[in-house]
């Protein structure tokens, strides 16, 4: 967070939070009221100061005022870079994968260091490539769909960086319970 941000906080404690007003989309864009945040600076501000509580409420630390984020599915969204490197929205880089979950509409999530995230569906075909079936060879969209339905997983997992990441099926009315977060925070007693 920056020093700007904590000197803010301190000197005024007691600022009302905001809901309802910023989202993060499917794509790692943020808008505001339904707008999109063009301005590059505001996105690195926003992308540095976001962070999450102990409950799972998402949010961007303005100044002394916090506002909580609207997610339009997860607190990531995995993009790969120039380099074909992949990377979160906010520009952090992705070393390790601990799972990864294709949903019922053929969305692919990632476990990552920061947290849970969708792969933008502009990253989806070349991560997808990197999808095997048990015995190493690539999957063919059977083997996707069966997972995409919620079927058995039949030994297809992500290959990446040296690692066999099992692929597992998921709904996304339970990811958000699966992964502790909160996907559209409101008021709570504790909020100032």
């Amino acid at each position: 967070m920056d020093d700007s941000v904590i000197k803010a906080m301190a000197r005024f404690p007691d600022v009302p939070a905001v809901y309802g007003w910023l989202t993060l989309d499917a794509r790692g864009r943020w808008r505001i009221q339904g707008s999109p945040v063009t301005h590059r600076g505001a996105i690195e501000f926003i992308n540095r100061n976001y962070a999450c509580t102990g409950d799972g409420r998402w949010y961007f630390q303005n100044g002394p005022q916090r506002v909580y984020v609207d997610l339009d599915y997860t607190p990531w969204i995995f993009l790969l870079d120039g380099e074909g490197r992949l990377v979160d929205h906010a520009g952090g880089p992705v070393t390790a994968l601990a799972g990864a979950w294709i949903d019922e509409a053929g969305n692919l999530l990632l476990l990552a260091e920061r947290g849970v995230g969708l792969v933008c569906d502009r990253d989806l075909e070349p991560l997808c490539e990197r999808l095997r079936d048990a015995r190493g060879a690539p999957c063919d969209e059977h083997a996707l769909a069966r997972l995409a339905a919620q079927g058995a997983s039949a030994g297809v997992h992500l290959a990446w960086n040296g690692a066999r990441i099992p692929v597992e099926p998921a709904r996304r009315d339970e990811v958000p319970g699966r992964f502790g977060f909160e996907p559209a925070p409101r008021g709570t007693a504790d909020d100032p």
